[in-house]
């Protein structure tokens, strides 16, 4: 009997182990961008291959805001799957937690329970437009036949965004030792820096359209990243 229950007490400590090991092994494998192999020694034009060919992504990013007056920052989860199906959810600030849009190709949901708030409108054609987007940036590259460069390991993709003032051109930062996007700097038209979006967690080329409209409200009690 002794011998038995010491074999029950060690199966259930090795499935512990094997989920927390499972469990941080997931963590460790979507906080960094999946570049495929290492891009330590891939070519510029290897990497920028990869970057422009990206056809899904899911993100979590940290948006700040700079104006005249002041600075704003939110913390947003990201989802998108080419050509033009995407959604994020707002994680902070609090007090719009869980505001969401979706936009399927034709139609642009905003919702957020707390608020009370479910709104859609037909249609819709400007999503292209959004700059806060990765697939924004690498429209915007493909056309205005960006630039890349490398200095000290860090690999520095630019081009220009559109004719507003206030945004007028955009950089995405690869971090080639930490394998990774690292963050897209918007600036205006005089080069200052005037939205910054830092990647936290970034995983690449895993959505369908069906993940990216699978977005579920923020449970109050919950927070969910």
């Amino acid at each position: 009997m002794r011998n038995k229950k010491i074999f029950f007490v060690c199966l259930i400590v090795i499935i512990v182990v094997a989920i927390i090991f499972f469990a941080v092994f997931k963590f460790c494998n979507y906080k960094n961008v999946q570049m495929g192999n290492t891009i330590v020694d891939k070519t510029l034009q290897e990497i920028e291959e990869y970057i422009l060919n990206i056809s899904s992504y899911e993100a979590e990013i940290e948006l700040t805001v700079e104006s005249n007056k002041n600075t704003n920052k939110y913390v947003i989860n990201q989802k998108y799957s080419a050509p033009n199906i995407a959604s994020q959810k707002i994680i902070e600030p609090k007090n719009i937690e869980g505001l969401t849009i979706k936009y399927d190709g034709a139609n642009l949901e905003i919702s957020n329970s707390k608020l009370n708030l479910n709104t859609i409108y037909e249609n819709y054609t400007y999503i292209a437009d959004n700059i806060l987007w990765l697939s924004d940036f690498i429209e915007n590259y493909k056309t205005n036949n960006g630039t890349i460069t490398e200095e000290n390991g860090v690999i520095i993709m630019e081009t220009k965004c559109g004719e507003n003032k206030y945004s007028m051109y955009e950089k995405l930062y690869i971090d080639r030792n930490a394998n990774k996007i690292s963050k897209l700097i918007i600036e205006d038209e005089n080069k200052n820096s005037k939205i910054y979006i830092t990647y936290n967690k970034i995983e690449i080329g895993s959505l369908t359209k069906e993940n990216v409209l699978a977005f579920k409200e923020i449970v109050i009690e919950e927070k969910d990243i």
